[in-house]
């Protein structure tokens, strides 16, 4: 599958390079089985990203399954990893402060021990991380930058490079009507694809649809795909891009539904030229790209060049949201190092963050026959997508609310009032409170906010270290489906995974017996966030010490993170699982000495499970028979404790 469209002869090349590499959209199917288990199969054609199966174990054979576009599921990674070697740039940064853009990007999509690994470190520099080795997005490497197709559309849609490289044009040169089509982009300021909408048109009309399928289940354990949490963190994104476009003499038309079907529509209800719209990575939205590419294709609009008297509408997809633009790295995507630290250095020398797009005051207006396609429309609900509020909980080490405008409240906050940059490298691994970290990660998940906007303001606040996430995107096009495969990048096989479903309940809900693990995953649970440390403690717990399949905790994660991102997410887990690209396989962490290091006094386990807090500190993360007796045992470090329960029935089968 293509990986990308663009004007570019560099993007035309990685295409054909794409077709090489990345052809495999193979995955193996999942199908439901009586009584309650789920048994995987080999695999089995299927076009999207989350179809189950891939290499190791045994299994019974899963019936062939096509991707459902049912599926396509939001883009949004966790990007708290942890940001621990410095980012040098061409910005005139120093190292430090550019770590900490890279680990304010990187909030929360802190995650399995990735410092090495890479896949999708080019979303967004993380920002909320322990300086361990989990890396989120390891180098941001994309930044914004155009994805068309050459000659994709009839009129000039190239923008010239001004000297700064940047890619902007100097005002508004274009007639005619273009639609804006929203997707992880929830944000007015630093979006390319809106400014070259503004600059190639007379007038704009801006898109979201709320896309049902990105609320359906994921493929192989059919959890929620996006739990209530996220949904609503999405809902307030989209109601804040409203008001900030109004403010600019815009609005913005939402439908729910399908994009592919929605869009099309409008364009030819309007009479647009071309759709813009920020490229995506993995199979089920660059599905919804080719299809939606497609109808337009069959679309016919009134044409203004002459001879013609109608045209179709043209898709230009823009690469926007990281800190690097694709077209900037040292490296073609099928040469990304496999190791951080020659990714990081290549990135240092050779290659420069773009400046953020500087978006016009008033961007009006919109089209005349807006009221023809019956307006706007209203703002819509978690009814509209069959889920019920539920509110964060005031447990939890803040509020997240979505939008653009939290997204710069909290990074005016964050390094400006509470002047919590300077301190960061000594608060990073924190578990407990708001600001031991930058917990940026929620809002660049959903493109409320980007890397180069927190660079840009590390750059005048000269703080802090920071890391960051791209590098997992730039591996989610390297390696394609695979890093969903049970066997991940690396296609690792002999591996014994099990899927003992009471273990699993206990894990998610927080019933393992171990105080630091059920901690971190009621607060998951409550609030949709968690701390970079305390991914990797899960992780790892779920993999090494009960043995489970990485993709139940991938999925679990899946539906409850706030800053939910495949590429991150998974590529996270693969690496916890030892089946990524990192050299070291096999990386544990040992509960008693994570708690002695992190939460010696047991505050934060006190904080999500308040009946230890009558307990002294000391005992607090191995109570006794205070607390629940553990479901497993340690596999290194065991502390003083009872033997864990036994006679457990296996619910899900084992591979």
């Amino acid at each position: 599958m293509p990986i990308a469209q663009s004007s570019t002869a560099a993007l035309e090349r990685m295409k054909a390079r794409a077709r090489r590499w990345g052809a495999s959209g193979r995955r193996g199917g999942a199908v439901k089985s009586k009584g309650g288990s789920l048994a995987l199969g080999a695999a089995a054609p299927c076009g999207g990203h989350r179809c189950g199966g891939g290499g190791g174990g045994g299994g019974g054979a899963a019936s062939p399954r096509k991707q459902s576009m049912g599926d396509v599921e939001a883009r949004q990674p966790w990007r708290g990893w942890t940001l621990s070697q410095q980012l040098r740039s061409k910005m005139n940064m120093s190292s430090s402060s550019l770590a900490l853009v890279a680990a304010a990007a990187a909030a929360a999509r802190d995650f399995v021990g990735l410092r090495t690994h890479m896949i999708s470190r080019l979303r967004e520099a993380t920002t909320c991380a322990s300086g361990s080795k989990f890396l989120s997005s390891g180098s941001q490497l994309l930044a914004s930058g155009s994805m068309q197709k050459s000659g994709a559309s009839a009129r000039p849609m190239h923008v010239m490079a001004s000297k700064d490289g940047s890619g902007q044009k100097k005002g508004r040169q274009g007639t005619g009507t273009s639609v804006m089509w929203f997707r992880n982009d929830l944000r007015v300021s630093d979006n390319e694809a809106l400014l070259r909408a503004w600059q190639t048109s007379s007038a704009v009309l801006p898109v979201y649809c709320l896309d049902p399928r990105v609320f359906s289940t994921t493929h192989v354990f059919q959890f929620p795909k996006t739990g209530e949490l996220r949904a609503q963190f999405i809902l307030e994104s989209v109601a804040d891009l409203r008001k900030n476009l109004q403010r600019r003499g815009l609005d913005l038309v939402i439908r729910v539904g399908h994009p592919e079907e929605i869009v099309p529509s409008l364009a030819e209800a309007v009479g647009a030229h071309t759709v813009f719209g920020h490229k995506e990575t993995c199979s089920e939205e660059t599905t919804v790209e080719g299809r939606l590419k497609g109808r337009l294709a069959k679309v016919n609009v009134p044409s203004e060049v002459p001879g013609k008297s109608v045209r179709h509408p043209q898709l230009d997809l823009v690469w926007g949201g990281t800190l690097y633009h694709i077209d900037d790295l040292p490296f073609s995507p099928n040469q990304l190092p496999d190791v951080y630290t020659q990714f990081r250095k290549a990135c240092e020398t050779n290659s420069r963050i773009r400046p953020a797009c500087k978006m016009p005051h008033q961007m009006g207006p919109l089209p005349d026959s807006v009221e023809k396609i019956g307006g706007c429309g209203p703002l819509p609900t978690l009814a509209d997508v069959g889920l019920t509020p539920r509110e964060q909980s005031p447990s939890g080490v803040m509020h997240f609310a979505g939008g653009e405008t939290a997204a710069l409240a909290r990074l005016q906050d964050y390094f400006w009032v509470k002047d919590k940059v300077r301190a960061y490298k000594e608060t990073r691994n924190g578990m407990l409170g708001a600001d031991y970290s930058t917990k940026f990660s929620p809002w660049l998940a959903h493109g409320c906010i980007t890397p180069r906007t927190i660079g840009e303001e590390l750059k005048k606040y000269e703080g802090e270290r920071v890391a960051n996430q791209s590098t997992y995107w730039f591996l989610s096009i390297k390696y394609g489906n695979s890093i969903f495969h049970l066997g991940g990048p690396r296609n690792v096989k002999g591996k014994s995974w099990g899927q003992d479903k009471l273990l699993f309940e206990a894990w998610r809900d927080g019933k393992t017996g171990y105080p630091l693990i059920d901690a971190n995953m009621k607060e998951l649970a409550q609030t949709g966030f968690m701390s970079n440390r305390g991914r990797q403690i899960v992780c790892s717990f779920l993999v090494r010490d009960m043995g489970l399949d990485w993709r139940l905790g991938a999925e679990w994660f899946e539906t409850c993170l706030l800053d939910y991102d495949p590429c991150s997410n998974y590529g996270n887990w693969t690496y916890g699982a030892g089946v990524g690209n990192d050299p070291r396989e096999d990386r544990y962490f040992s509960i008693p000495k994570q708690a002695q290091t992190y939460d010696a006094d047991g505050e934060y386990v006190a904080h999500w499970l308040p009946q230890l807090r009558h307990l002294p500190k000391t005992a607090r993360h191995f109570p006794k028979d205070a607390y629940l007796r553990p479901i497993v045992p340690l596999r290194h470090g065991q502390a003083p404790r009872n033997q864990p329960n036994s006679g457990r029935q296996p619910a899900f089968r084992r591979n």
